[in-house]
């Protein structure tokens, strides 16, 4: 019944609110909930998910000197520019040797090298993509970032990662920002915060990737979304440095905003999503992540 839908979606909302709950155990709740039996608010749910992520990320940034933001980013930069441009080349030939739809393999592409969902999302409209060709992209980005958001962390502290090592390679090699800062918070503080530092000035790429696919795509009148949120938190990490206030109490309530927005992450997906992902799609999906975690581990390791 409806009734009971709300009931348990409620109090596992709540639960997400509390210090018991943590990122990955939200977004187990959150798969477990939909995959069983459903999210009641799965079609109202997506806009203030978003809106929610956005919030926290900008909140995270009350929690970050300004000098740290600057070395983090100055120490994901090479790192960004090798790892977005190799894992598109990468993405178009397995494209092709796999005989997946263009659009559907630049979608994964793109997501797999910057910022999952968002760039789906700003690549997408450029593309003219279909539906289902979003659906099966955000879909297969989506399956990994979970696993990542598990996986990550345990093989971190297995091969003796420092914070700095697991921070720029979690920025990296996940997908989300939601699922980074997910997967780093659970590793360490200092690893949150090198994390989402370089997450936010990789998703900066958007722009110009958006831009790339309007004139490989022959697009003259792409609109190209900007993500805003970034400077925001930029603004929240000067603000952080140079005056005094409750950035405690912020960083904090930021943080249980990412978690509840795990669970709305992982109550979002269904059955439907998971099918709609197909085989030939998913593989791609797994290949490039499985390419591009291996190597920017192997790079973290020898150079950090």
């Amino acid at each position: 019944m409806r009734w009971l839908r709300i009931v348990l979606f409620v109090a596992l909302l709540v639960f997400c609110a509390t210090p018991w709950a943590s990122p990955p155990i939200a977004l187990a709740l959150g798969l477990a909930l939909a995959l069983t039996i459903g999210n009641p608010f799965a079609k109202q749910a997506s806009k203030p998910t978003k809106i929610l992520l956005q919030a926290s990320v900008v909140g995270l940034g009350f929690g970050m000197n300004l000098q740290k933001v600057v070395e983090a980013g100055r120490t994901g930069i090479l790192f960004t520019f090798v790892t977005i441009a190799g894992t598109l080349l990468l993405g178009y030939l397995l494209g092709r040797a796999m005989r997946i739809d263009h659009t559907t393999a630049h979608l994964i592409s793109s997501g797999t090298a910057i910022c999952g969902g968002s760039a789906i999302a700003a690549v997408g409209p450029v593309l003219d993509a279909k539906d289902e060709e979003m659906s099966v992209a955000l879909g297969t980005v989506f399956i990994l970032n979970s696993i990542a958001l598990f996986a990550f962390p345990p093989i971190g502290h297995q091969l003796h990662l420092t914070q700095t090592q697991f921070g720029v390679w979690a920025a990296i090699a996940i997908h989300d920002t939601s699922s980074v800062v997910g997967a780093a918070a659970k590793y360490g503080a200092d690893a949150l915060q090198i994390a989402t530092t370089i997450k936010l000035t990789r998703a900066l790429w958007i722009v110009p990737l958006t831009l790339a696919t309007a004139f490989a795509f022959k697009r003259k009148k792409a609109k190209v979304a900007i993500p805003w949120f970034i400077l925001f938190f930029l603004i929240a990490s000067v603000v952080r440095t140079y005056a005094a206030g409750p950035w405690d109490t912020i960083v904090h309530l930021a943080r249980i905003g990412l978690t509840i927005t795990l669970f709305l992450i992982g109550a979002a997906l269904s059955r439907k999503s998971i099918a709609a992902v197909g085989v030939r799609p998913l593989v791609l999906g797994v290949l490039l992540w499985m390419v591009i975690s291996a190597a920017s581990l192997l790079a973290v390791m020898r150079t950090l």
